[in-house]
């Protein structure tokens, strides 16, 4: 009996736990707001991450600006001539191999004219071989790559090549001036030195107006024997009224060949290349080379006077090497160098002569010739005819001091531009804003 209650009370003990029902509604709600809280969390992580992480390395790590690349003051020197490269007995070289091959008679005519002796020759051909070597080592061929398909759908790869040369250095690139105008529908570009190493390179800046740019190699990518090999060339002057009649070699691609050298003088440099906001001293030589040719003409210094661009050359003389004269063209390098575009006004003009002020009381300043159509300077409302005597607190005496100007100013940039324009009673100043653009290509 006492049994039989122990069993009951033993029963009436136990408890039975049912598991709770599963609310499938409710965990799929919980686990989707988690979800959605880790993906904005990771979110806000990933944008911080991304704002602050450029700010606490420059702060941990400050990277260094590049150095800002300024040509020097040109003066302008006294050119070597031939007689004056003539080495002593005591400089003379033993080793007369490397003399170019002339026929006899071309030897006794150049020897009659310069009225040098055989050994005196040959150390002046050896002289201007070693200048021509020294700056060899700055000429670079700039190589654009473009790829394309061909009409069996195989692809391939399309390469041009002009010559450019070393002009800077920032302290991070090597700064290489070339015209590109010929390659400028290139997917890529690689830059070969004269060590015969290739490196990728890219466009800083360009001048659309001339179609020269600065190329940039990154020198983190670069070998240091190159970097030492390949150093900037010194920029020389064109600006002397006697350079006609001087010797020059052409280095680059004169002949349309690499590494081709050329010798000869210069024979003209009285025209200019008429292009907007720029006046380019035209320099033309006496050497017959290809008509693609490009590369640089130095003088007998070893210094560059000119960009050889045969673009601007007529049909008479399409064969003759010429260059753009290198004073005018050095701002433009500078700028460009500094990653600075060139602003564009969009006029072409000329300096007020003596004569015409004196005569037809013109005064003096930028004469402006003719206006770019819907350029910045005709939607201002500038004409033909007017001469323009200011830029914002510039005063302007000519035309080549109206491009210097433009030279410190900036695409987008408004600035105030002070004229005089012709009327029934004389001429009237005026003043007008104009809003600067950057040229298209």
């Amino acid at each position: 009996m006492e049994e039989n209650q122990n069993q009951n009370n033993s029963d009436f003990m136990k408890e039975t736990i049912k598991q709770r029902p599963l609310n499938r509604r409710k965990l799929v709600r919980r686990t989707l707001i988690t979800a959605a809280m880790a993906v904005i969390f990771g979110m806000v992580a990933c944008f911080t991450f991304l704002l602050l992480e450029p700010v606490i390395s420059n702060r941990l790590y400050p990277e260094e600006e590049p150095d800002t690349v300024v040509f020097p003051e040109e003066t302008v020197e006294d050119e070597i001539l031939p007689e004056d490269m003539i080495a002593d007995e005591s400089q003379m070289q033993p080793e007369v191999t490397e003399a170019p091959a002339l026929e006899d008679e071309q030897i006794a005519q150049v020897l009659s004219e310069m009225k040098l002796g055989t050994e005196d020759y040959i150390s002046l051909i050896n002289g201007l071989s070693g200048v021509a070597k020294e700056v060899q080592n700055s000429i670079v061929s700039v190589v654009g790559v473009t790829s394309d398909v061909g009409w069996l759908d195989n692809e391939y790869e399309n390469e041009g090549v002009v010559s450019g040369v070393v002009a800077a250095d920032n302290g991070k690139e090597l700064l290489i001036l070339a015209n590109i105008s010929s390659i400028r529908g290139a997917d890529s570009l690689k830059v070969a030195f004269a060590d015969d190493l290739e490196y990728d390179a890219s466009i800083k800046k360009k001048d659309n107006n001339t179609g020269y740019a600065i190329i940039a190699i990154q020198k983190s990518i670069m070998k240091e024997t190159t970097v030492s090999m390949a150093k900037p060339v010194n920029l020389g002057s064109s600006a002397s009224s006697s350079l006609v009649g001087v010797p020059v070699i052409a280095l680059g691609r004169p002949m349309g060949t690499e590494d081709s050298v050329c010798y000869g003088n210069i024979t003209s440099m009285g025209n200019s290349i008429r292009l907007p906001d720029s006046s380019y001293k035209f320099l033309t030589t006496d050497i017959y080379g290809s008509t693609a040719a490009s590369g640089v003409l130095i003088n007998l210094r070893g210094q560059v006077i000119g960009m050889i661009d045969m673009s601007y050359n007529t049909d008479d003389i399409k064969n003759i090497i010429s260059a753009i004269g290198i004073s005018e063209l050095k701002k433009v390098v500078e700028r460009l160098s500094n990653d600075k575009e060139i602003a564009y006004f969009g006029v072409y003009g000329t300096d007020v002569s003596k004569e015409a002020n004196e005569e037809l009381e013109v005064p003096f300043g930028a004469y402006i010739t003719e206006v770019d159509m819907d350029a910045p300077a005709m939607n201002a409302g500038i004409q033909s005819g007017d001469v323009i005597v200011r830029i914002e607190d510039t005063e302007i005496l000519g035309y080549q001091g109206m491009v210097e100007a433009l030279l410190q100013l900036n695409p987008e940039q408004t600035v105030t531009v002070g004229l005089m324009r012709q009327g029934p009673d004389g001429y009237t100043e005026m003043e007008v804003n104009v809003e600067l653009s950057l040229k298209e290509e």
